[in-house]
């Protein structure tokens, strides 16, 4: 699960939000990381979530793009709480910005009782910030590696194992 968790995060860092069409893939990240922190602040001890999301098409983790642009992503998040209850959230998609905000209908159940049912998580007012930062002072440096080779002589063939005179 924390592998699964791991490549939504990376992939999800570098797919970008396409004017008019919802990623799924963006989705699914977005809302893994806004609905982690609205539970959170509801007192929730999330201890891992984990969300997918679905163009409809039976395509996951896709964008479209022209005149069958993709307008509502489905999205399911399952996780645990730092107890061992279940966490589901769960809602149809119709606005994200990447890391930032989902908007739509969202529920959230925490150990089976609701959490929440928002029409949106996060800051849509917020520009996502970009994934690779160039260094800001000076130049890259080359690296200075050194290595050190010692041959050790044996003087019986059980000292060396199965290399003779070494």
């Amino acid at each position: 699960m924390a592998v699964a968790g791991l490549v939504v995060l990376a992939t999800g860092a570098a797919v970008a939000c396409r004017p008019g069409g919802l990623g799924s893939m963006t989705v699914a990240y977005t809302t893994d990381r806004t609905a982690t922190a609205a539970l959170e602040r509801r007192h929730v001890d999330v201890a891992w979530l984990t969300c997918t999301g679905s163009d409809g098409g039976g395509r996951t983790h896709g964008t479209s793009s022209g005149p069958g642009e993709i307008t509502v992503v489905s999205v399911d998040c399952q996780g645990r709480t730092g107890d061992g209850r279940k966490i589901a959230v769960t809602g149809q998609v119709t606005k994200v910005v990447d890391g930032a905000c989902v908007r739509g209908d969202l529920t959230a159940k925490a150990g089976g009782r609701q959490v929440f049912h928002v029409d949106g998580l996060g800051d849509c007012a917020a520009r996502p910030g970009p994934t690779y930062r160039p260094p800001t002072v000076g130049r890259p440096q080359p690296a200075v590696t050194v290595t050190v080779t010692r041959t050790l002589w044996c003087r019986t063939e059980a000292a060396c194992g199965s290399v003779r005179g070494k």
